[in-house]
């Protein structure tokens, strides 16, 4: 075989057979169907949550405004076993709905305040509801709510942070009034463990943010609100939803300005009030602190009770007692019960502030000179509730404590109980220094003498009768007659069985009888006086005792 023949069979043996383009085809296909499939795909995210009731991987889909979106592929436990994991599928083109605002939670039948929720999952079964985000930063993973939101990230309204010492009394749902009207509600609430406050975060739906101002104050609305003070008590009904699930109510209390709109980028945080009341007291956060040395007593003093000038109230009682483990130290003031008042010049000036403030205790030092005074008087007859009442006296005691525990005294006299008190004690000491028992020794004796007199007036109109009904006597001139027949009528109007003499005994009797009545009376006064106002207590029968 020549040279040309072999160099030929070799060029043969190296060209490749078309047969082997078939695999490489059906290579090229399977790559681009599974680039096509990959890149079909959505993205996979990961929920997290703490019970996956109702959950089923391959059934279970991913919504967004009742449009599907995704579908559960499988729910396992965290390695930990402390939470589910939950991962999904998300569809093509769901990317944008994943960022760091985008929340999930399980549609299901819920019974609440507002009624009964997610009925049509009865028969379809739970699903997970996509509540899409703004932010710019991608996630994909997320931790799921317990609770449907109460208002979108990008709701229009007001955000507001609101803290409170009272844990529980609020929650997620719950009504935000204004004079009655629901105007949000309470989105969050958390516990901080080391300050012992709750936080809550409160959502103002528009129109309504601008209702919110600098002066603006929050409390409870319980529904219904009873309060039983020193001017009497009030009934106050909400509506019917605070009434069964409370709420917060907000609003500016009067006499204040009402402020300037917080607006939505304001990082103000309010505090919540567990009433009406409360919040009036705390929008006056400029005071003076003064002790009132009780004399009277201070059952029916509370704390929040009014301090009044003339009718118009110019302060609040803060504390009653006030440090009453310092009394052993106030031996010289009597064992006097402290009570701690604040005198709030907001109630009369619109704005205060610190300089102002020593202007106020300047004045009232002058006054305290010309004889202001502070006392206990009676609010409320109904229900005993006392008030702190200041005026000017005339003849003001003097006062020789200044300041207790480095708080300045607030002069005061004994209030109107004690006045009485005094008065009657007055009266009972006179009563008692009356000579009850001279003065009836006398009125016996003056007795005695009314009888023998009457005695011998009886006898002298028998012998006076006798003469006149003498023959001799006949014979006198008429006049003489009729002038000695006055003179027996008269004498016998004094005889035991004429009017005038049972009248006058029986006059005599009752007033004896009085007062020895008197005397036991006079005797219980004069050991308890107060058994005039009360009860003197229920008197013991005597046990008869064998002699010893």
């Amino acid at each position: 075989m020549s040279e040309t023949e072999t160099t030929a069979q070799r060029k043969k043996h190296r060209h490749i057979s078309p047969v082997w383009l078939i695999p490489l085809i059906a290579l090229l296909i399977g790559g681009w169907m599974l680039y096509h499939t990959l890149s079909s795909r959505g993205p996979e995210i990961t929920l997290i949550m703490n019970n996956a009731e109702g959950i089923d991987a391959g059934n279970t889909m991913i919504k967004a405004r009742n449009v599907d979106v995704g579908e559960v592929t499988s729910v396992s436990l965290s390695e930990d076993t402390s939470h589910a994991v939950i991962k999904a599928r998300m569809n093509p083109g769901t990317d944008r709905l994943l960022n760091e605002d985008t929340r999930f939670w399980v549609v299901k039948p819920r019974i609440g305040r507002e009624g009964i929720s997610g009925l049509n999952t009865v028969l379809s079964g739970a699903y997970i509801q996509l509540q899409p985000g703004h932010s710019e930063n991608a996630q994909d993973s997320f931790e799921m709510l317990e609770q449907p939101p109460v208002a979108p990230p990008d709701a229009k309204g007001l955000r507001l942070h609101l803290t409170s010492a009272a844990a529980g009394s609020l929650n997620v749902g719950d009504p935000v009034l204004f004079q009655g009207f629901t105007v949000g509600r309470v989105e969050n609430l958390e516990f901080d463990t080391e300050d012992r406050v709750v936080h809550y975060q409160l959502f103002i739906q528009e129109p309504y943010e601008d209702l919110v101002t600098s002066n603006t104050r929050f409390w409870l609305a319980s529904g219904i609100n009873f309060d039983l003070t020193s001017e009497g008590f009030s009934l106050g009904l909400g509506s019917l939803e605070s009434l069964v699930s409370g709420g917060v109510t907000f609003g500016v209390p009067e006499d204040i300005p009402p402020g300037e709109p917080v607006g939505a980028n304001s990082n103000m945080v309010f505090s919540l009030y567990s009433d009406e009341e409360n919040a009036l007291q705390g929008s006056f956060s400029h005071y003076l602190r003064y002790v009132v040395m009780i004399d009277d007593t201070v059952r029916g003093l509370s704390r929040g009770a009014p301090v009044e000038y003339r009718g118009v109230r110019i302060g609040t009682v803060d504390t009653v007692p006030y440090r009453i483990d310092l009394l052993q130290e106030n031996q010289v003031e009597g064992f006097r019960i402290p009570v701690l008042i604040r005198i709030e010049p907001q109630r009369l000036q619109a704005k205060v502030d610190e300089e102002s403030l020593k202007d106020w205790r300047a004045r009232i030092d002058t006054m305290f000179k010309n004889g202001l005074r502070a006392s206990l008087k009676t609010g409320n007859l109904f229900t005993g509730a006392l008030f702190v009442d200041t005026n000017f006296v005339e003849d003001p005691s003097k006062q020789t404590l200044k300041d207790y525990n480095g708080v300045a005294v607030f002069p005061s006299e004994p209030g109107s109980f004690a006045q009485i008190e005094q008065k009657v004690t007055g009266l009972l000491d006179k009563l008692n220094n009356l000579p009850v028992e001279s003065s009836l020794d006398r009125l016996d004796a003056t007795l005695a003498s009314s009888e023998s007199l009457l005695n011998e007036l009886n006898e002298t109109a028998g012998s006076l009768n006798e003469v006149l009904n003498d023959e001799s006597t006949r014979a006198l001139p008429g006049d003489v007659q009729h002038t000695l027949r006055s003179i027996e009528q008269t004498l016998s109007s004094y005889s035991s069985e004429a009017p005038a003499y049972g009248e006058l005994t029986s006059t005599l009797k009752s007033l004896e009888q009085l007062m020895r009545s008197l005397q036991p009376a006079a005797r219980t006064i004069s050991e308890k006086p107060n058994s005039l106002i009360f009860n003197r207590g229920e008197i013991q029968d005597p046990q008869p005792r064998a002699r010893p």
